[in-house]
């Protein structure tokens, strides 16, 4: 394929209806034809980019040749074809997986990037193993066989990891090949410990609930649902009730243009996001109406493809809604985006299933306010801009991947505004801090943010979390939560001399941003058309200023500005109270950007000399002292 036809493939990606069956499988072809020119000689691996990555370039270019068959092997099973790209992947698998060939995957170690990358060809034997199998000669077949049950010889850590080697091991049952089923039971119930209620698991015990919960837990338990429902009809069945239960939860985050929260880790695998729904779909689960999860599945699409995601080439990038390697994970390849395919399932159904024949439908009617305890979340929605943001009351533990603090521990996530990551803790250019309260030691310069939690609870609308940015200085937040205003209460007890910053959320800084920061009055402001974000001190702020962070540090947006809040705290106790806003959209709307209004009435909050009294949406009062 020529420069200009790859160039033009992945142009035409936004133009794409993407309304129709053929619709999705044309979108898959835009995206994988540019592909075909990179891969190797023997079509074992496929080389992407030259950016580095944790487990090594080899590892890396075997991880971009599996993650391809997420899309293709439904595309397949569905009647779809590509017969091209097909045949490269069928030589890469006979060569990928022959000892004597140049291009052989290799032995694998315990905990190897490659255990992860053979799920999808358990996947692939499960759905279409005339297809995978079939073509193989005998001595080919071995290969597989012997190459792939190294899964079985080697552990996995200890987290969504466990469903690699179920895949793998229904992958060989299905395909009437010898597989572990004691290794297979053993980790179907480890798993089971991950699972905490109102259908969320943590990724590991005690780990994060981010999108891992819907793109890999629920997802791969989908598949078994579906594929193994008859040798293991009681285990299908919890994962399909739970799956159900999940939903109902998990439909907070999706705005009604098709945009998701910007959440936790892996954000690179951008439009798996919508995965789920389309597992729903694929296992027959009747969570929500059809026309429900094809408006899910279908609007999250349209919007990411309208998103600046791809190169000249039209290979999808590492990044957010732009190339970025500075939110990029240790383990991002440049053929880790590739796990968005798994977006592709519902190709697997045929035209005449209830996911195509359906009218798309948009989003149900839902709360402005809704708890999810087990996230530790408050999703508020704004039906009138459609913003959605996920309020944080933050974790006691740490995954400790890049940029946790930034990634589980803000006040804040939205998917208007997005969220900041830091370039550094040197000074508020490089850290970047919206929607977090910054500490440095005076005249030090470098900032601590919140890390883990060692209290925090959720009540409602209101969320708190008690955290010790060092051992001798301790913060209780509490967050009255709502849009577009919310309001956020810091005790700070501290034996040092601190520097504190209060960040707002981060807009975008281009020729007609306007940025406000009024002499003699505590509040800053800029407004521009993605929208208005402002910070205004109530109690303990000395100064309002405008941070420009350092480029690339927002996910949504390369370049920005954050409102953001100052203070000096000498040692003792110190109370800061501030309102924040985010509107999306003009920033016309009055009640965004006019000083009369007050967002601690609105919001409940009634701050005395002595006392603060917050309003919870349902009417409960929590009292806190001042002392």
């Amino acid at each position: 394929m020529s420069d200009t036809r790859v160039v033009q493939a992945g142009s035409s990606l936004a133009t794409n209806p993407l309304q129709t069956r053929a619709d999705l499988q044309q979108a898959f072809r835009q995206l994988s034809g540019p592909l075909k020119r990179h891969y190797s000689p023997g079509g074992a691996r496929l080389k992407l980019g030259i950016t580095g990555v944790h487990y090594g370039s080899e590892t890396a270019e075997m991880e971009g040749f599996s993650r391809v068959l997420w899309g293709m092997v439904p595309l397949l099973a569905g009647g779809g074809a590509d017969d091209e790209l097909w045949e490269i992947c069928l030589s890469g698998i006979r060569n990928g997986t022959d000892p004597q060939h140049p291009e052989y995957w290799g032995k694998v170690a315990d905990y190897d990037q490659r255990l992860v990358e053979m799920a999808a060809f358990g996947f692939a034997l499960s759905l279409i193993p005339e297809r995978i199998w079939g073509p193989l000669s005998t001595r080919e077949q071995d290969n597989l066989y012997q190459w792939l049950n190294q899964m079985n010889s080697h552990p996995c850590y200890d987290c969504n990891w466990l469903f690699f080697n179920v895949l793998v091991n229904m992958g060989f049952r299905k395909s009437g090949l010898d597989y572990d089923a004691g290794q297979l039971e053993r980790n179907l119930q480890r798993l089971d410990d991950f699972y905490v209620s109102d259908g969320w698991y943590s990724d590991g015990v005690g780990g994060h609930m981010d999108y891992y919960v819907p793109f890999a837990f629920h997802y791969y338990g989908l598949l078994y649902a579906k594929l193994m429902g008859g040798e293991d009809p009681d285990r299908a069945k919890l994962y399909r009730e739970r799956a159900v239960t999940f939903a109902s939860s998990f439909i907070h985050w999706f705005a009604p243009d098709g945009s998701a929260l910007p959440y936790g880790r892996s954000l690179a695998y951008r439009f798996a996001q919508c995965a789920f729904w389309g597992a729903l779909a694929y296992a027959e689960v009747e969570a929500l109406p059809a026309g429900v999860l094809k408006g899910l599945v279908l609007r999250n699409l349209r919007w990411w493809f309208r998103q600046g995601i791809l190169d000249g080439e039209g290979l999808l990038t590492i990044g957010y809604a732009y190339p970025n390697l500075v939110m990029a994970e240790n383990y991002n390849s440049p053929g880790s985006p590739y796990w968005s395919f798994k977006a592709f399932l519902p190709l697997a159904l045929p035209e005449t299933h209830p996911f195509w024949q359906a009218e798309e439908l948009p989003l149900p009617d839902l709360p402005a306010c809704f708890e999810q305890k087990p996230a530790h979340l408050v999703i508020c929605r704004q039906p009138e801009t459609g913003h959605v943001a996920a309020f944080n009351s933050g974790h006691p533990q740490t995954n400790e991947h890049t940029h946790t603090s930034a990634k589980y521990e803000k006040f804040v996530y939205s998917t208007a505004f997005g969220f900041s990551v830091p370039r550094s803790e040197w000074g508020l250019g490089q850290g970047a801090f919206d929607s977090m309260l910054a500490l440095s030691e005076a005249g030090d310069n470098l900032y601590r943010v919140k890390r883990t939690s060692e209290d925090s609870w959720t009540r409602e609308n209101v969320l708190f979390a008690r955290w010790k940015p060092w051992s001798d200085v301790e913060v209780q937040t509490w967050i009255a939560a709502g849009l577009p205003w919310h309001i956020r209460i810091h005790r700070v007890e501290t034996a040092r001399a601190l520097e504190a910053a209060e960040g707002g959320f981060a807009l975008s800084l281009a020729a007609d941003t306007l940025e406000l920061a009024p002499a003699g009055q505590l509040t800053a402001a800029a407004s521009c058309p993605q929208g208005r974000s402002e910070v205004r001190g109530l109690h303990g702020y000395g100064q309002a200023v405008l941070v420009r962070p350092h480029t690339n540090t927002n996910v949504l947006q390369p370049r920005t500005v954050i409102p953001t809040l100052l203070a000096t705290l000498l040692p003792g106790t110190h109370w800061l109270i501030s309102a924040v806003c985010g509107q999306p959209g003009t920033a016309e709307d009055a009640a965004a950007g006019d000083p009369q209004v007050n967002p601690a009435e609105q919001l409940g909050v009634i701050i005395t000399e002595h006392q603060i009294t917050v309003s919870t949406s349902g009417g409960q009062e929590i009292v806190i002292p001042i002392d």
